[in-house]
């Protein structure tokens, strides 16, 4: 009889502690009723070349939202990282239309130096100036973006300009697979590892959680944050040029506003703006949705002036279905605790 109890038990409990877990199933249940209402509307949604076009297009959103969740999660914000694109992407590009046949490693070399450098600055006016992260990402988004104006004239680089080894950094392809989705796959490994197995991962999240112990338990803060901001910066870097690479085309304005969009993705995700909280897999599926509605919307014929309104309603919709699946879950496991 005993025996009986524990196999009719062992099932709701490991249920119950997958969605304690995976807190983002509704998240996952919203894309997957979104991708079938878009492939019953058109067919070519679902297709392999078009899943192909969207893992593309999305790889640079993933990346930076990598970023951005570690930046969330030690209760940071970064709203400089859409001006570290266009001045990386800038000066990379000037450097390769003036040594066309730079090896394009460099650039990827030479941008994501330019991005750490923006990111140790915010880092350093943060952690040691004592600047709240708004404020300082604010002003050096100016900064940045006054920057890219002052190296470009307000001229372009364009595609005439650049060679076609560094075009072939975004545009290129490996195992029929695009450049993009490759690296970004490699950060994501990279990320998954950094956070779940290695110290620093874990004091990440101890200084969002609770700084005032996270300092009682000996962790340097201020290494820390100067750690995120500086990876934010590299990533933005590293985007930079793979955008300038990927559109052949290098401009003052280039990712204005991109950092809204970066920000939407880790919320969507589940990541929390006062800190401590985030997984890897939530921001991966808020990257995805977005990628799923920039890709879904012209292909159902939307017109373009009520994309953005449909987008941001999807987005609420989803974040609000995201938030009855969490509160369910947290208060069913509270029970099983209290049980």
């Amino acid at each position: 009889m005993e025996i009986k109890v524990a196999h009719t038990e062992n099932p709701k409990k490991n249920m119950l502690t997958l969605f304690y877990q995976f807190r983002e199933l509704g998240l996952l249940f919203f894309i997957i009723l979104l991708c079938i209402g878009v492939q019953m509307r058109n067919p070519s949604f679902l297709t392999g070349e078009n899943i192909l076009d969207l893992a593309t297009n999305t790889s640079i959103l993933v990346i930076l939202s990598l970023g951005m969740m570690i930046v969330l999660i030690t209760r940071g914000i970064d709203l400089s990282i859409g001006a570290v694109i266009a001045l990386s992407g800038m000066l990379t590009a000037q450097l390769v239309a003036a040594n066309p046949s730079i090896n394009p490693l460099l650039c990827l070399l030479f941008g994501t130096i330019i991005g750490s450098v923006c990111g140790i600055v915010i880092g350093l006016l943060i952690a040691r100036v004592g600047l709240l992260p708004i404020i300082a990402t604010l002003a050096l988004m100016n900064i940045f973006r006054g920057l890219t104006f002052l190296v470009s004239d307000g001229e372009w680089v364009s595609s005439y300009q650049m060679s076609k080894g560094f075009v072939a950094l975004a545009g290129g392809s490996f195992l029929g697979i695009n450049h993009l989705i490759w690296v970004a796959v490699f950060f994501c490994l990279v990320f998954f590892y950094f956070l779940n197995y290695t110290r620093t991962g874990r004091q990440i999240y101890a200084v969002g959680s609770n700084p005032q112990s996270a300092a009682v338990s000996g962790i340097k803060q201020s290494r820390i944050l100067l750690l995120v901001y500086t990876i934010m910066g590299g990533l933005s870097g590293l985007c930079g040029v793979l955008w300038v690479s990927k559109f052949a085309s290098a401009q003052g304005d280039t990712a204005s506003g991109y950092e809204l969009t970066v920000i939407a993705a880790c919320i969507l995700g589940g990541v929390s703006i006062a800190g401590g909280s985030g997984k890897l897999g939530g921001v991966l599926l808020g990257a995805i949705l977005l990628g799923i509605l920039n890709n879904a919307l012209p292909l159902l014929n939307v017109s373009p002036f009520w994309q953005n309104g449909i987008q941001g309603f999807i987005i609420l919709l989803a974040v609000i279905v995201n938030s009855i699946v969490k509160r369910r879950v947290d208060r069913t496991h509270s029970l099983r605790r209290a049980g």
